[in-house]
């Protein structure tokens, strides 16, 4: 019988919450779902089973802090603002997607049914679970360009946050 067989793979499973503007909560929201992900010969396999997003495309990213809380800045409240920015390890400064050299946060985008539901796996290629954990997975309101212009792909306002952490 070989180890892989014995032993499952590690998975990490990530309740999904709406983000929102109330301060008493911390802007924490309703449960919508699950993300899991789990290390691959390809990569990070990062499976959404989502529900109660708008439909088409969102931007998605592992940011840098394990937190989801909203907070003020600039006088503003901004929800999820302790999750930080998008995880970039290498200081590359630079938006350029899930295969490019920039970001290693930066995630295929997820596409959202007319329902309001995802069912998708994903592979982050340059990605494994020892990368993510203790950060955060973060799903914004618009689509993704992968680029700088305008600033970190132009997704918008955070609104579906989770916090990856072991156990």
């Amino acid at each position: 019988m070989s180890m892989q067989s014995v032993f499952a793979a590690e998975k990490i499973v990530v309740d999904i919450h709406k983000l929102n503007d109330n301060a008493s909560t911390h802007g924490i929201g309703e449960k919508i779902g699950t993300i899991t992900f789990e290390d691959s010969k390809a990569g990070l396999k990062i499976e959404s089973d989502l529900k109660g997003l708008a439909a088409g495309d969102h931007g998605f990213h592992i940011h840098e802090h394990p937190s989801c809380d909203g907070g003020e800045k600039d006088h503003k409240w901004v929800a999820g603002l302790a999750a930080g920015s998008h995880f970039d390890p290498e200081h590359t400064g630079h938006h350029l997607g899930p295969k490019g050299k920039g970001h290693l946060g930066d995630l295929p985008v997820l596409v959202v049914n007319q329902k309001g539901e995802t069912k998708t796996t994903v592979v982050a290629e340059r990605l494994k679970l020892a990368d993510i954990t203790n950060r955060s997975i973060m799903i914004h309101e618009g689509g993704d360009n992968y680029s700088d212009v305008p600033p970190l792909g132009g997704g918008g306002a955070r609104i579906a946050c989770g916090v990856i952490k072991k156990g």
